[in-house]
């Protein structure tokens, strides 16, 4: 069991919990948030897997902060990662709705999604807080989750967190009639839709959240054509007696660029009490159905984001199993039932990542880094079991998938490892 720390300074260092390996395996990139709730961090950085040397990516000033950082899946790595604003005020300081997502490269940051929260509203704009930014499997767009500024300024209880993807179709330069505006170098729509209050035992949700790109080239429908784009997240509706229940939401999307700035019944752009609206067309799909289970309900503990196999074929989520116990399963992007991967007598313990071959998915698992076979289940540790678990957060193959990465918590600071396949 070929366990590996690679940073040692007194500080913090954050994993995101996908994409944080350049796609040489050679490099983990990082953030130095004190903790999770503390957007605080002032560097992007990156670490060398083989030889523990740091380099600094970029740095924030003028009072912002930046973090929650990955990488792209080509060479030479792009990184991308949440800003804060700028000289922040008491008006506009770093929230869920007020930070954007920038692409480093050479030091240089480039706004991704713009900002335009004066109407007119511009198609292609965001309103003020995009988060998790995470690029496809091909490097070519993005994701996001979402709040909106203009709405939390109506009414902050419809500020409901959405899911958003970001397309390289051409740059967003709205007019600039507030200091807080800026441009952006993608085109930014939501694909998602909420509303505040659910109908109970219906499909809609209040919720949109822990998005992922589904397959390497998405997923083959049942007549056996592919549809090429994908996202699925989880999506919290209400049960029939009103409770909440995480379920796994699909969304597809449009093949060409272009398809993206058609609006359907309702803005791109938003209206002053209106969440921008996703593209003609773009229409979430539900596809589990957990109500009548004895824990209903996707797992809210680990927090966890939704990953497809390479084939598309699968996502992976966690849920309760009838005896309370945290255990990993899948279902199909066609829908159908979920089948459950783990029989562990011990929760899941963490987000997970696939290896790129399919055929295992690495998380924590009774104090251990952990890796699950697909077909039978079977577990096996690649790390000897730890007094205190390696951190929930992330625990992610490189791509050539000979290593995991992952945190553990010492007693002052949070450092990064990696653990050994084979």
């Amino acid at each position: 069991m070929k366990e590996k720390q690679l940073t040692f300074a007194p500080r913090h260092h954050q994993l995101t919990n996908i994409n944080v390996w350049t796609a040489d395996s050679q490099w983990l990139v990082y953030d130095v948030r004190p903790s999770g709730a503390s957007f605080t961090g002032l560097t992007i950085e990156r670490v060398n897997a083989r030889t523990g040397v740091t380099e600094v990516l970029y740095q924030a000033r003028d009072g912002a902060h930046v973090g929650v950082v990955t990488a792209s899946p080509d060479l030479p790595a792009r990184y991308v990662c949440i800003h804060g604003p700028e000289h922040p005020d008491a008006r506009w300081k770093y929230d869920f709705h007020h930070r954007r997502g920038v692409i480093i490269q050479q030091g240089v940051a480039e706004n991704l999604d713009a900002c335009d929260i004066t109407p007119p509203f511009t198609a292609g704009a965001l309103r003020g807080g995009s988060h998790v930014h995470v690029f496809s499997p091909d490097g070519s767009r993005l994701s996001f989750t979402y709040n909106d500024h203009v709405i939390h300024e109506w009414d902050a209880t419809q500020d409901l967190r959405n899911v958003g993807v970001a397309v390289p179709l051409h740059a967003v330069c709205p007019p600039k009639d507030h200091p807080r505006e800026y441009d952006g170098s993608h085109y930014c729509v939501l694909v998602s839709r909420t509303t505040a209050q659910p109908q109970p035992g219906s499909d809609e949700i209040n919720r949109a959240y822990e998005e992922g790109w589904i397959g390497n080239q998405g997923y083959l429908r049942s007549d056996g054509s592919r549809q090429r784009w994908a996202l699925a997240f989880i999506g919290d509706t209400r049960s029939p007696g009103g409770e909440k229940v995480p379920e796994v939401f699909i969304v597809d999307l449009p093949e060409s660029n272009a398809a993206f700035a058609i609006a359907g019944d309702e803005p791109l752009e938003g209206t002053p009490t209106r969440l921008p609206a996703p593209p003609k067309g773009v229409q979430q799909r539900r596809l589990t159905f957990t109500s009548h289970r004895r824990f209903p309900g996707l797992a809210s503990q680990p927090r966890h984001w939704l990953r497809s196999s390479p084939d598309g074929s699968a996502i992976a989520f966690l849920m309760q199993d009838d005896t309370g116990v945290v255990q990993l399963w899948t279902v199909s992007p066609l829908g159908g039932e979920p089948r459950q991967i783990t029989h562990s007598e011990h929760d899941i313990q963490s987000a997970f990542s696939w290896h790129p071959d399919g055929h295992q998915l690495a998380f924590v698992c009774d104090n251990s880094i952990t890796l699950c076979d697909v077909a039978s289940g079977a577990l096996r540790r690649i790390t000897a079991r730890s007094e205190v678990a390696p951190v929930a957060d992330a625990v992610v193959f490189s791509p050539d998938g000979r290593s995991v990465a992952y945190l553990r918590d010492g007693s002052d600071y949070r450092q990064i490892f990696t653990a050994q396949v084979n």
